[in-house]
């Protein structure tokens, strides 16, 4: 009768709980949402929580980082400003004592002699636009730095804020069912021992009670550690403390292989700045070959001289190098060297890239089709399961094997989904950065107020 009861119980839990529905196939998939393990303790930060999307407005407000990239924004914009302008004119003179003698009649004479010359030098043609395109690039640069940073921010504070949450409720779900294996152990040991069953599932439950304090505890470190990176974050004190709403978290479908890579391909920030580094190198060489012809520097000049008569000549000057012995080869040989550095770097980043993109696909689609698996109140009716045993098993109409094994399976139950949820939030956060397509959604119960 009693061994019908246990298989009984086991059966109706795992019926439950795995209603097996695979919608891995579907437009989208709403992953399950445990039911928190206490109650209690989230009911009192319900009221203070934070939605994940208010944790990302926040990051990308207040994070000290994101200046650095907005500066380096500034300097490039600047560069591209001074890259247009013109050389400044140049302006010289001299000024000294002149002494004459007339030969015919042995007379001297003394004056002063002085001289001004003002130049401009005009740049080779197509020099100052091959300037202005490489700063037009660098400024380019500097808008994908900031934006992928901005992009890979967010995906952080996402991750690390689930993370957080996810190991609030481990730490909660253990310390319930360490604290129901401590008020069964209490309840047992004031009991006199009739034989060696009962000692040794006293000490079954006082070693299950040890081991639900550690996950607790190693739950706990785990929430701290994700906390303090999440404050740094979001340029708040380290021992700042926050509280995070429950995300309902909304996958859509990912689509095939190829329409990601074709993506990836047009989005992807590791690409673009590979594509517009090779571009840029490009214009570095054309730059190297309009350099072997010199600048032109053309300008007035007057002087005068006053001896014996005051002479004044007005004319107009012209100088430039000659390109004898530098006609800038190794420039040339140089940036063209460095130009097929730029094209390798974006062939190996393609293939990168690829495999990125195809790794978290897989990663992304395998988490999704699992959480299809789960029913909504999985947690929940493990939970049940739970506290039945717990009850019957005081009642004496479970073994102690089959209320540890519930227990634990409460506790690896409420682990695996947020671990599977983790797993998947933290792939699509990869894919959006690898193929800019955003396949997390924020339902109406997550938004903050």
């Amino acid at each position: 009768m009693k061994q019908k009861f246990i298989y009984g119980l086991m059966a109706s839990a795992a019926l439950n709980v795995l209603g097996a529905v695979d919608e891995g196939e579907k437009k989208g998939t709403t992953s399950p949402q445990p039911s928190p393990p206490a109650e209690r303790e989230n009911a009192g930060r319900a009221t203070n929580a934070v939605a994940l999307d208010a944790l990302v407005s926040q990051a990308l407000r207040e994070n000290p980082e994101i200046q650095f990239y907005r500066a380096e924004l500034a300097a490039a914009r600047a560069g591209r400003k001074a890259a247009g302008l013109m050389p400044n004119p140049e302006m010289s003179g001299l000024a000294g004592h002149k002494s004459s003698r007339e030969i015919s009649t042995g007379m001297n004479a003394e004056g002063v002699a002085w001289a001004v010359s003002v130049v401009q030098p005009f740049e080779w043609p197509g020099r100052i636009g091959l300037r202005k395109a490489i700063a037009n690039r660098d400024v380019e640069l500097a808008e994908l730095g900031l934006e992928r940073f901005r992009v890979a921010l967010a995906s952080r504070v996402r991750v690390l804020a689930f993370g957080w949450f996810a190991a609030e409720q481990r730490a909660a779900a253990a310390r319930e069912v360490a604290e129901r294996f401590k008020a069964l152990r209490e309840v047992l040991v004031q009991r006199e021992a009739a034989g060696i069953a009962p000692l040794l599932e006293t000490r079954v439950i006082e070693a299950t009670e040890l081991t639900m304090q550690r996950k607790a505890s190693e739950a706990d470190l785990a929430s701290r550690s994700a906390l303090l990176e999440l404050n740094q974050l979001r340029g708040v004190a380290p021992a700042s403390v926050l509280s995070v709403a429950e995300p309902a978290l909304e996958f859509g479908a990912s689509g095939s292989n190829d329409e990601l890579l074709a993506l990836a391909g047009t989005n992807n920030f590791e690409l673009r700045v590979r594509a517009t580094e090779l571009s840029q190198q490009g214009f570095r060489v054309a730059l190297a070959k309009n350099e072997r012809f010199p600048a032109v520097k053309v300008g007035p000049s007057f002087s005068e001289e006053n001896a014996f008569e005051r002479e004044r000549v007005i004319g107009l000057g012209v100088s430039f190098p000659l390109p004898l012995w530098n006609r800038n080869a190794a420039s040339i040989e140089a940036a063209a060297a460095r130009q097929m550095q730029a094209q390798t770097s974006l062939l190996v980043a393609q293939r990168e890239v690829e495999r990125k993109v195809v790794e978290a696909a897989s990663v992304y689609g395998s988490k999704v089709r699992e959480l299809g698996k789960w029913r909504a109140d999985a947690v929940a009716h493990f939970r049940e399961a739970a506290e039945l045993a717990d009850r019957h098993y005081r009642l004496g109409a479970v073994p102690v094997s089959t209320y540890v094994e519930l227990q634990k399976q409460y506790l690896e139950a409420v682990e695996a989904i947020l671990d599977t949820k983790k797993d998947a939030l933290q792939a699509a956060q990869e894919l959006e950065l690898l193929t800019g397509r955003s396949l997390y959604k924020s339902s109406a119960a997550e938004k903050g107020p």
